[in-house]
């Protein structure tokens, strides 16, 4: 077991601190529910400011947008309660659903409004009139516990985000080394290396809703700018180890590799394991690498000859160089990057540049997101129905709850199990409420015996809220243990009006658990078939003859829904585990893109073969969309792509002897066709392999068919 650190116990007296000092606020203003300042310290709190600061700004804006719902909507639909379910479910769902389509901090501004609306209203439908007041004191107790949590928090010993994330992103480091390590190996399948991809992708996931925090750091613009562009450049690191694994596979696995490429493989491999450097050099800047040069040079003395291209293991060798070279670029760019961003200074000049990077655009699921949010409409309607048949005066505390589970979980592929846990512990905050109100707080006659008596608990609870395993059981103990305690001016306690008020939460959330597993049973396995699915789109319309309007945009989408496939697939030890086979499709959708592109500058035989390769591939993927299951790739395709490299490659064997006779007929008759550049060409080369090894990666040799004669 690993003990509380310093800093979890620096945090946990400080929140501590914080909730006591709302708590005493709240009571000397005499405010409705002090108690509320006090568990809302809990709620916003963060062991680093910069988080603490943007969920305390965005909550206070989602509790105003809440109440003022409340206070707009409760009177004209007080007299229809039915009517008056339907809409406050209405509006935590749509809250919910444009709160799950933003992975930032912002998310929590919709999240608030969303469930702060039936948290004021519902409450006060026996007493109408007295919403305004309800809500204007809910607000005034809630931000005096935001204002409280920040004061303290950024007073005493603030804890900055920036060192943290430098950490995560260390570790990220570690797993791309190991994952490159047995990559250039020749090892692309095993649990052990599924399991450093899934985590690769969830650090660069998590990364993005950290970096909407880092504003709040005091962090300067160009470092966070630094910061956005290191986690570009770990995206891209996963996608391009792929695309080097099947090339690497076939050299390596032939009968006599090319001589020089093992030592290379062995050098990158080094260069990935050497310490990340944490200072830069006064003489130097922070992307100079003269490791990094070297590579580069060796890479490039190794490409074939225009020759060499002719044959196959030619191409593979050129196109596997080519690849190698994108990854000592962008390696180079995430260790200059990372030694920018410890030091907070230093210019950086990119290595790796492509005409595809540049787009900013997400990937959401929007059938997905709706479904969650219709989901949690329906609980909310059906509960609140259940509540107005049943005529339980304390049954709105159900429902609220009930709303509450629904929109913490809805991002989730599978919300039942932490539904669950949030009722258990809930059950458990019942119990200590219960412990504190009819046998603690009767022998307390002062607020400073109040904080004696608060203070082991509270504590030991508040070192393990900032471990991400135990957050969310002690960060619901904490917040509902003080709820419902109830704390208020004087002492007046009744074991039945606690038992009926308390126990309705717990219900609600059993009634949520139960509702969420009937009506999301699906896990991650229909998530993840719902985002192949339509990556296989994506590949359609990247192989089509439709334009683009921003390829840019198009594969920033493309990468970033294959950052949310990783993670949700098992390690495996297959080949064929899906993940592999998810990023060849990625891998297919950018040949696509880069064979469209190249069209054209080829000439009208070359471009025949590969419009034929585009054709096919986009047949393929869209008989597997409409069938919605993966295909058995069609002989045909692999005829097609193998006549394409066929030409290609001979291409580039004649195109230095092909340009000096076009250049001499330019002469004669200036009208005529410019030469293919020998770059064209290799490019060509280079999509037309990763295609083929992207689609057939067990047929590593293509058996080349004799080319029809042209018709005469």
């Amino acid at each position: 077991m690993t003990y509380p650190t310093s800093r979890d116990w620096i945090f946990s007296v400080k929140t501590f601190a914080a909730s006591m000092l709302a708590l005493y606020i709240g009571l000397k203003l005499e405010l409705p529910r002090p108690y509320w300042a006090m568990a809302t310290v809990y709620i916003v709190s963060n062991p680093f400011v910069g988080a603490t600061r943007s969920k305390a700004l965005y909550r206070a804006l989602g509790t105003m947008i809440g109440a003022s719902a409340a206070v707009l909507f409760l009177p004209p639909f007080v007299e229809s309660p039915y009517l008056f379910s339907a809409v406050v479910a209405l509006w935590t769902g749509t809250l919910l659903f444009l709160a799950i389509n933003e992975r930032t901090a912002r998310s929590y501004v919709f999240m608030l409004a969303g469930y702060t609306m039936p948290l004021i209203a519902l409450p006060s439908v026996m007493d109408p009139t007295g919403i305004f007041d309800l809500a204007v004191s809910r607000t005034e107790e809630i931000v005096l516990g935001i204002v409280c949590a920040s004061v303290v928090g950024g007073s005493i010993l603030p804890s900055r985000l920036a060192p943290t994330l430098i950490e995560r992103t260390d570790a990220w480091f570690r797993d791309a080394a190991f994952y490159a390590k047995e990559t250039l190996s020749g090892r692309m399948s095993g649990k052990t290396i599924s399991a450093c991809r899934q985590r690769l992708a969830v650090t660069v996931n998590a990364l993005e809703f950290l970096l909407s925090q880092l504003a709040y750091d005091h962090t300067r613009p160009d470092v966070l700018a630094r910061t956005q562009a290191l986690r570009g450049r770990m995206q891209l690191l996963l996608p391009i180890m792929s695309a080097i694994g099947d090339p690497l596979a076939a050299l390596l696995g032939g009968k006599n590799p090319p001589p020089g490429l093992e030592p290379l493989l062995a050098d990158i491999i080094k260069w990935f394991d050497e310490p990340l450097s944490t200072r830069i050099d006064e003489a130097s800047s922070a992307d100079a690498d003269p490791q990094a040069d070297a590579l580069r040079s060796r890479i490039a003395s190794l490409q074939p000859d225009p020759d060499g291209l002719r044959t196959w293991e030619g191409a593979l060798l050129s196109s596997t160089l080519w690849r190698l070279k994108q990854l000592v670029d962008v390696w180079q760019d995430c260790r200059a990057l990372r030694v920018i961003i410890t030091n907070e200074r230093g210019r950086w000049k990119p290595q790796y540049r492509h005409w595809r990077l540049g787009g900013t655009q997400q990937y959401f699921d929007r059938g997905m997101l709706l479904f969650s949010a219709a989901s949690a409409v329906l609980a909310i309607f059906i509960s609140s129905s259940l509540w107005i048949a049943s005529g339980w005066n304390d049954g709105a505390s159900a429902v609220v709850l009930a709303a509450v589970a629904c929109c913490f979980f809805a991002a989730l592929d599978e919300p039942a199990p932490q539904v669950f846990a949030f009722f258990t512990y809930t059950c458990l905050a019942v119990v200590l409420a219960g412990l504190y109100l009819f046998v603690v707080l009767p022998t307390v006659h002062d607020f400073p015996m109040l904080v004696i008596m608060f203070a082991v608990p509270f504590i030991l609870i508040g070192t393990l809220i900032p471990r991400p395993q135990f957050n969310l059981a002690t960060m619901l103990t904490a917040v509902n243990t003080a709820t419902f305690i109830s704390i208020q001016g004087t002492y007046d306690a009744n074991f039945l009006t606690f038992m009926n008020s308390d126990l309705a939460g717990p219900a609600g959330l059993l009634f949520a658990f139960v509702w969420t597993r009937v009506t999301r049973p699906f896990g991650a396995e229909l998530a993840a078939s719902r985002l192949v699915r339509s990556a296989w789109r994506d590949v359609v319309l990247s192989a089509s003859t439709r334009p683009v309007a921003d390829q840019k945009n198009l594969t920033a989408r493309m990468i970033d829904r294959l950052m949310q496939i990783i993670p949700r697939l098992a390690a495996s030890d297959d080949q064929r585990h899906p993940a592999i086979d998810s990023s060849r499709d990625l891998r297919i959708a950018f040949n696509a893109l880069d064979l469209r592109r190249l069209r054209r500058r080829l000439h009208d035989a070359d471009l025949a073969s590969v419009d034929r390769v585009l054709e096919g591939v986009h047949g393929y993927f869209q008989q597997c969309v409409e069938r919605g299951v993966r295909q058995p790739v069609p002989a045909s395709l692999e005829t097609s792509i193998d006549l394409a490299l066929d030409r290609i490659t001979r291409r580039g064997g004649a195109v230095q002897a092909e340009a000096e006779a076009q250049a001499h007929a330019a002469a004669v008759q200036p009208g005529r066709t410019r030469p293919v550049p020998e770059r064209q060409i290799r490019d060509a080369l280079h999509a037309l392999v990763g295609m083929r090894l992207s689609l057939f990666p067990e047929t590593l040799t293509p058996g080349l068919p004799p080319e029809p004669e042209p018709a005469a």
